[in-house]
């Protein structure tokens, strides 16, 4: 009797485990008539999907260059733990997915103790916008690269990694939202004015911003009674930013949903601010405007401005459109009063925001690809698996 293919599944980060969870339904569309077997690391939309994770990938939230020192000892102890786990399970192939710095040390690990096994990197680093170098390292420690920016294959190609551009899900993804039943569940009357608030998906993320966001909506909500906000939390960051939300009197009121009302709570958004990531990709496939905050430690800043930044924006969106369409406003601009004076520019206009909105669909579905990312990553995944 054939034995179970078996995959190891590495994601560290939300975005991450939606592109796992993608992944795995997919695999399993293409593979009807052979048994998988999944292991590794993964989130809520993968143990959605039945995948059991080895241990809760929000402990590896890390954001910023200095902030990652002290985690680093955890960081590779996880590391070391997803060698173990492939060193038992024997896997037919490894897919890491997103995540730079976590995936590299499990590549590396498993190149060193594993060296038969395929390795596929799902999701390149950003080489594009800042560290060119990290193409030359991936090339040395992956056997195969599925990207979802068709621009990125020369430039890992240029190092000998193979490249195969899948496109993007997160533009792919079916956004069937209700955001008439969002606002009747929640009370929120068909004709206000909705603000989503999205404190990203990381607890170093949460940490760094909510202050700054929270004071923006304090501002906001004084200076426009009738403004509904509500909060989409992301799964990683659910709990403790309820918590935190909870004892907080400026937060008192606002709506709070979880990762699963997510479409109907961006079906019935106007506006959003939004920590940087990939939930601004998300909005603007959708066409909701959105002004985007975000904050690192300040050396970290310094180091990254200074030497290794190359991109004009930091939204791919913007990027695609070589236009700034979704508002940046990081750093030295995210603090709660600049946040408001933006926001409040574009509630008080109407029209520039449903320009804006026809924009950010038509940049998003040019960004689109021809659609089946998953199931093309998929496809090529399959190409490593034993007859």
């Amino acid at each position: 009797m054939t034995r179970p293919a078996r995959i190891l599944l590495v994601a560290a980060e939300s975005s991450g485990d939606r592109l796992g969870a993608g992944l795995i339904r997919a695999l399993r569309a293409a593979c009807n008539d052979r048994e998988l077997e999944f292991f590794g690391t993964g989130g809520s939309a993968m143990a959605a999907e039945g995948f059991v994770s080895t241990f809760d990938i929000a402990e590896l939230s890390v954001l910023g260059l200095f902030e990652a020192v002290s985690a680093y000892p955890r960081v590779v102890k996880r590391a070391d733990d997803v060698a173990d786990l492939a060193e038992r399970v024997r896997p037919d192939v490894a897919v890491l997915i997103d995540s730079w710095g976590f995936t590299l040390r499990v590549a590396q690990r498993l190149k060193k103790r594993l060296p038969d096994l395929p390795v596929v990197k799902y999701v390149g680093p950003q080489i594009w916008a800042t560290r060119a170098g990290r193409a030359k390292t991936l090339a040395a420690t992956v056997d195969r690269l599925l990207t979802i920016h068709s621009f990125d294959a020369p430039m890992f190609e240029a190092h000998g990694l193979k490249t195969t551009f899948v496109g993007n899900p997160a533009l792919e993804r079916e956004w069937d939202g209700d955001g008439d039943a969002f606002r009747t569940r929640h009370g929120i009357a068909p004709t206000a004015t909705v603000l989503s608030v999205l404190f990203g998906s990381r607890s170093a993320e949460l940490k760094s911003i909510y202050e700054p966001f929270v004071q923006a909506v304090d501002i906001l909500r004084r200076n426009n009674p009738d403004l509904a906000v509500i909060t989409p939390l992301a799964g990683p960051i659910d709990a403790v930013a309820r918590e935190r939300i909870a004892s907080d009197p400026r937060m008192q009121g606002v709506v709070l949903c979880s990762e699963d009302e997510k479409s109907d709570a961006f079906a019935a958004t106007d506006l959003a601010l939004a920590c940087s990531g990939t939930v601004t990709t998300e909005l603007a496939a959708l066409g909701v405007p959105a002004v985007i905050g975000y904050r690192l430690g300040w050396m970290t800043w310094f180091l990254l401005r200074a030497f290794l930044l190359r991109a004009k924006y930091i939204a791919l969106v913007n990027l695609a459109a070589d236009e700034e369409l979704l508002a940046e406003r990081v750093q030295t601009q995210t603090t709660g009063p600049k946040l408001a004076r933006e926001c409040q520019a574009w509630l008080d206009d109407p029209a520039r925001r449903a320009d804006v909105s026809r924009k950010l669909i038509a940049t998003t579905k040019q960004m689109r690809g021809d659609g089946k990312a998953a199931h093309r990553a998929a496809s090529v995944v399959c190409e490593y698996l034993p007859d």
